[in-house]
């Protein structure tokens, strides 16, 4: 009798691996679905054009993963929708005004220099729509146009020449000034800023469902969010060091980079000591780069400077072994 063979494709998911039952796909939506309120939000104070920009995005980077596969013959993987939430996170961290040509670089320079060189999803070693933004910010003045809130003085689709433009509240506290906006403002999104960042409130709710749905954790949020806190209120550089430090929370991109970019799974700690140390460095990072450096903003910054933090911090926070001898576990 001839012997018969039998062939099996085993697929294991990328790294890091969790004990539950939950895909990539079913997590990125997830955090698509968390994103929503705060998209909303952007069409209400920018206008359709926001909606225009974060479709281009995720277009520009599902294409760009789609043809990387086709070009190396890889096993094309869009469907985990993990380009699509890099699409969407990137048009977040730009102004409204932004031009359609430059997110589309953008979106390649996230997606094919950052994310597919590297081996794609779980071998990055940096967030691809922040490193996306890092890049992009070669155009400094696209990257720093600001539009007043309101449809009335919404950037049209096609052209951005009726925008009224205005300062953001980061633009006075770089300068040691309390914002004119109030607290209240900052923490509802009625501010000037990048079109996903502006409302710390839509972002919370957004956050809020992760957690319910066990996403995330808190340890990376709480510390980053808590070491910012804590340094602001420390060493204020307003009157008022609870109005200081609520303005430095709830204002640029503090929210949504300690709620939904420094959590990134591939790019953050996996031991729960790491994560900690990580969101202080982070913390720390982005004060002292708000504090003393020619930027206003440091979130972007800060997070990638951690991301290349994350396998010695997984080092100093990997738990010893049971039972191990302590000159075993030293040497580890």
């Amino acid at each position: 009798m001839a012997q018969m063979k039998y062939f099996y494709e085993l697929t294991i998911s990328s790294s890091p691996h969790v004990h539950a039952p939950m895909t990539t796909q079913t997590i990125m939506r997830d955090v698509l679905i968390a994103l929503a309120p705060a998209m909303v939000g952007a069409i209400y104070f920018f206008g359709f054009r926001a909606l225009m920009v974060t479709l281009v995005s995720v277009a520009a980077c599902v294409f760009f993963e789609w043809a990387y596969c086709k070009l190396t013959k890889r096993h094309c993987k869009v469907y985990d929708l993990s380009a699509v939430v890099t699409g969407v996170l990137l048009a977040f961290v730009c102004p409204v005004t932004i031009p359609y040509w430059t997110i589309i670089l953008g979106a390649f320079f996230a997606i094919v220099l950052v994310k597919m060189l590297f081996g794609g999803l779980g071998r990055n070693i940096v967030n691809p729509a922040l490193a996306g933004r890092a890049f992009m910010f070669s155009w400094p003045v696209l990257m720093s146009t600001w539009v007043k809130v309101g449809f009335e003085n919404s950037a049209g689709l096609l052209s951005t020449a009726d925008a009224v433009t205005a300062a953001t509240p980061l633009a006075s506290m770089h300068q040691g000034l309390m914002p004119e906006e109030s607290v209240l403002d900052m923490f509802l999104g009625n501010v000037g800023g990048c079109m996903g960042e502006t409302s710390a409130m839509l972002l919370l709710i957004g956050f809020a469902y992760l957690l319910h749905r066990q996403v995330l954790t808190l340890r990376i949020p709480v510390s980053y969010l808590g070491t910012v806190a804590v340094l602001t209120f420390l060493f204020p550089q307003g009157n008022d060091r609870i109005a200081w430090m609520a303005a430095q929370l709830f204002s640029g991109g503090l929210m949504l980079g300690a709620l939904f970019m420094a959590t990134d799974y591939v790019t953050s700690p996996v031991t729960k000591l790491g994560q900690i140390l990580y969101g202080i460095g982070c913390g720390l990072l982005t004060v002292l780069i708000r504090y003393f450096g020619g930027y206003s903003e440091g979130v972007s910054y800060a997070i990638l400077v951690m991301n290349a933090c994350v396998v010695l911090l997984d080092r100093i926070g990997r738990p010893v072994k049971f039972g191990a001898p302590k000159k075993e576990a030293a040497k580890e």
